[in-house]
């Protein structure tokens, strides 16, 4: 079971922007110390729910400060940018981390942020098919061109190629030049996570490319993800049942594709959830439904729509009390039974969960210590 944390940079209500990140740096430097397995980054546009504008440029800065954690986005929102330019960022970070580098991508909403950068609404709406296949070309071919509705452009060499890592004399990577980590952190930090299918990247096998992955939230981006043989990741607002079934239809559409069996039982599949760590469950809920109410409104509340539609926001007390009844919130043993159970239910063995909810630097930083000390051993 590999635990990870989930890192929005969110800035809770009284709080400065800085602040936010800083909370972000830190949570990564004490994950690795801690023995997470991983930090996954959100990204926003605008909005106080999360600070970070760029997942691959603040991953970047971690992957440089850490030696043995994977850093991942979650997700990189693409119909806001050009795939091939993100590809290219994703292959950059995935060779000089030494594979330690996750690109995950979504959908995002339909945000003033297309407006902004100019993709439009057509962006989210119709093309982001098109955007992935050609984000995936780019991390599988060594030349690649584009003839679609959205792109079109003449041949071009990929460079950086993200199946040229190198692996020198003294470890894999860029540990020979920056002495950023040693064989045995390199071996554990890129295990399990992908295997070859022959076709190039399929789940981040490292001498492939980096792994990449969809946020899914409906059969659609659930049955996209399948037929490209990628893994998921699910939202922290879905229980264990709805994960499962979202399992079992990616497992379906994967095998009407015709995508390897094998492939379709190794594929390691990310839940999304929340971790607050205490001395007993009311505790921990409490310190949870303290803060994030405020945050939730105030960062949600913000989100303007690109044409002027209606997108209700969720009851903010509400959903942080269906947040405590889903997740890893209480005592270490019922954090870790709740993993478990969730692992157990749903095939899913690889989790980010969001461990800044109280708000507060030192409380975040008491939680990931708590985390590491007292449930990841519970977990085996």
């Amino acid at each position: 079971m590999r635990v990870g944390a989930f890192v929005l940079a969110a800035q809770f209500p009284g709080q400065g922007q800085g602040e936010a990140l800083h909370r972000a740096v830190r949570t990564t430097d004490l994950a690795e110390a801690c023995g997470l397995d991983s930090v996954w980054l959100a990204e926003h546009h605008f909005v106080p729910y999360g600070v970070c504008p760029s997942a691959v440029t603040l991953a970047g800065l971690l992957l440089g400060r850490t030696r043995r954690i994977r850093v991942g986005t979650a997700v990189s929102v693409l119909p806001n940018v050009h795939p091939v330019a993100l590809g290219e960022q994703a292959a950059l970070l995935h060779l000089v981390s030494g594979g330690r580098f996750t690109l995950g991508v979504g959908r995002g909403g339909p945000w003033v942020d297309l407006e902004v950068f100019g993709t439009g609404l057509r962006a989210y709406e119709q093309d982001f098919p098109e955007s992935l296949d050609l984000l995936m070309r780019w991390l599988r071919e060594p030349r690649v061109s584009a003839s679609g509705e959205r792109f079109s452009f003449r041949e071009v060499p990929v460079v950086p190629r993200p199946d040229e890592l190198h692996d020198g004399p003294h470890g894999g990577g860029y540990d020979r030049l920056f002495n950023a980590r040693t064989d045995d952190a390199r071996s554990d930090a890129t295990a399990d996570y992908g295997v070859r299918d022959g076709g190039g990247v399929r789940n981040g096998g490292v001498g492939d490319g980096p792994e990449t992955l969809i946020a899914c939230t409906s059969p659609k981006s659930v049955k996209l993800a399948a037929e490209r043989g990628l893994p998921m990741l699910l939202g922290m607002h879905c229980g264990d049942e709805e994960k499962a079934e979202m399992v079992a239809l990616w497992r379906t559409y994967a095998r009407a594709a015709g995508r390897p069996a094998t492939e379709i039982a190794d594929t390691a599949h990310v839940s999304a959830g929340v971790a607050q760590i205490a001395d007993g469950r009311s505790e921990a809920a409490e310190t949870l439904i303290k803060t994030m109410p405020g945050w939730l409104r105030q960062g949600l509340g913000a989100h303007v729509t690109v044409d002027g539609r209606i997108r209700p926001m969720r009851d903010p007390v509400a959903y942080t009390e269906l947040l405590c009844g889903l997740h890893p919130v209480g005592t270490p043993r019922l954090a870790a039974d709740r993993l478990a159970a969730t692992a157990e239910r749903t095939g899913i063995t690889r989790f980010a969960l969001l461990v800044e909810g109280s708000g507060d630097l030192a409380a975040t930083e008491e939680n990931v210590r708590r985390l590491g000390a007292e449930v990841l051993p519970l977990l085996g």
